[in-house]
């Protein structure tokens, strides 16, 4: 037997069809890039979220494990065994803080800082797999940031 719906009890589940998600076209697309990025940072022994963690310290040189995670929006159960991994390269080192010895820092070791041309061409070769002209990048870079602090302010 079918079951009849009204137009209103019909509608009342639009919300729940895929297309109506924006979750979903930031996952796949968040997905998918990540992916286009893999053979370009195997080339030089980097998983994603080595990469964008060593993009910090190219930046900063020495950072605070906790405000490190904070910048990338990961935990410590992420970042620590990344971290251990990056040491194990000799990208960086691990020390405590002399100020606040319950604080950890991360520095950039030389090896790390010479990576850092071999990965220069990276967000070129990503820009390539993009269909987004630089305004419209520009615009979607704005418009995640201010999604992202709308989350964190939601919290």
């Amino acid at each position: 037997m079918e079951i009849t719906k009204t137009k209103d009890e019909a509608g009342m589940y639009d919300c729940l069809k895929l297309e109506n998600q924006l979750c979903f076209p930031l996952y796949a697309c968040a997905k998918e890039v990540t992916r286009r990025y893999k053979p370009f940072l195997d080339e030089i022994d980097l998983t994603y979220t080595q990469y964008i963690a060593m993009m910090v310290l190219w930046e900063r040189k020495s950072v605070n494990v906790k405000e490190l995670g904070e910048c990338l929006y990961l935990d410590s159960g992420t970042l620590t065994p990344l971290l251990k991994r990056l040491e194990q390269k000799g990208l960086i080192t691990r020390k405590r803080s002399e100020a606040d010895e319950r604080a950890l820092e991360v520095h950039i070791t030389s090896d790390g800082m010479k990576l850092q041309e071999q990965a220069s061409d990276v967000p070129q070769k990503i820009g390539a797999c993009v269909a987004l002209n630089p305004e419209e990048s520009r615009t979607l870079y704005k418009l995640l940031y201010k999604m992202l602090d709308g989350i964190e302010k939601s919290k």
